[in-house]
């Protein structure tokens, strides 16, 4: 018999790996130390977000912008939530990557292409900002951060891995998808005074749909070494026969938090959590847009993702996964910086989120032709719920 140890189970550290701790660890010194060189200008513990935004162009507001972008789909734009998302993410994929038995839901989906996603979303990420970052003033908040979130990820997890996918994917997401949401937010959403998350899922449908017709067009473009994962629901999490019972809820729900850039493991939120419950301990003013309403807009979607998971069970035990996730990252937030945090506010949000949106997810993404990922269908789905839902909850408290 051969024992294994966990020293042989994890191997020898790859470069994969060495170059995450360094950027991490790199990323994180100059972000205090650059903040350090400008404390003058702040009071509190931590800059502000109003502070961010009024020393651009400086290179300390471009770096916590940036670093921002990364958990602004969770409504954070925070740096502390951004590295603490990272972190928990490699966590969960060394956990994985080595069968930890704590590894929760396994990353990805478990298709062990994390690297892959996470290399081609942070691409396309830099270059979305260094194409579109001159939008970005004082005055004027831009959607810079959708690439990270939204096609780059959806090429790798349908065409597979490799620097050609990994490349192509993020500059589609550079050039597609951020100029598409500029467009939409700045010409229909701020004239029309709809909230600019309906403008940035709006955007990320439409130009994603542009570029899967292109790659079914050339295919040359999306050609990949690696085996390409099915287009359809990601795959049940690896966890063996979960029995769906209140374990289980609580891990769905905290991983529903991550589920938006392709995680969706419970690691990797706790990761993002931690890092803006700390931004905020420091300054309530500097996540979720100096909003104040961070612990508000966090509480919602604890809660509409608890009552998604408790409608949809059924969905989960037949497909093995649900787009519960969907009015976490879109309705609740939009309708709580909207309207406020009232409880009326939070619970409508939470409610109407979680009974409108997953099952409208689901059945736009059954019309998707076979070569074009399921996340279209939750995106267009974020997109027709805040639509819709917001504006009623306004009707609702003006009563």
């Amino acid at each position: 018999m051969v024992t294994t140890t966990d020293k042989n189970r994890s191997g020898p550290r790859s470069p994969f790996d060495v170059a995450v701790l360094l950027l991490m660890i790199g990323t994180t010194l100059l972000i205090i130390w650059l903040s350090l060189t400008y404390r003058s200008f702040w009071s509190a513990h931590w800059p502000s977000y109003s502070d961010m935004v009024s020393s651009l162009p400086q290179p300390s507001a471009w770096l916590r912008w940036l670093m921002g972008d990364i958990s602004e789909v969770a409504f954070y734009k925070h740096e502390f939530a951004s590295i603490g998302l990272l972190a928990g993410a490699y966590l969960a994929y060394w956990a994985n990557r080595t069968r930890r038995s704590w590894q929760g839901f396994s990353i990805s989906y478990g298709t062990g292409l994390w690297p892959w996603l996470i290399t081609s979303s942070l691409l396309g990420l830099l270059l979305s900002n260094a194409l579109w970052g001159w939008t970005v003033t004082t005055t004027s908040w831009q959607p810079t951060f959708v690439a990270f979130v939204s096609l780059p990820a959806a090429m790798v997890l349908m065409f597979g891995g490799g620097w050609k996918v990994t490349i192509n994917g993020a500059i589609m997401g550079a050039v597609f998808v951020t100029p598409m949401c500029l467009l939409i937010v700045n010409y229909v959403c701020n004239p029309l005074g709809l909230p600019a998350v309906i403008g940035n899922v709006l955007g990320m449908a439409v130009a994603s749909v542009m570029a899967f017709l292109l790659c079914r067009y050339r295919p040359s473009l999306m050609k990949s070494e690696h085996p390409k994962t099915p287009p359809s629901s990601p795959p049940a999490p690896a966890t063996n026969s979960p029995d769906y019972g209140v374990i289980w809820s609580i891990r769905r729900v905290l991983a529903d938090f991550s589920e938006a850039p392709f995680f969706g493991n419970e690691l990797a939120s706790l990761g993002l959590l931690l890092g803006v419950l700390l931004a905020y301990t420091m300054n309530p003013m500097s996540p979720a847009y100096g909003s104040g309403l961070l612990l508000h807009i966090i509480a919602a979607q604890a809660l509409t993702s608890a009552i998604g998971v408790l409608i949809w069970r059924r969905q989960w035990k037949l497909h093995g996964w649900y787009p519960t996730y969907v009015p976490l990252v879109s309705v609740v937030p939009a309708a709580i910086l909207t309207h406020g945090g009232s409880w009326l506010v939070i619970g409508s949000s939470a409610l109407l989120g979680a009974l409108i949106a997953p099952p409208l997810a689901s059945a736009i993404t059954k019309r998707l032709p076979a070569d074009m990922h399921a996340y279209i269908g939750n995106v267009l789905s974020m997109a027709i719920s805040t639509a819709l839902i917001v504006p009623l909850i306004g009707v609702l408290i003006a009563e």
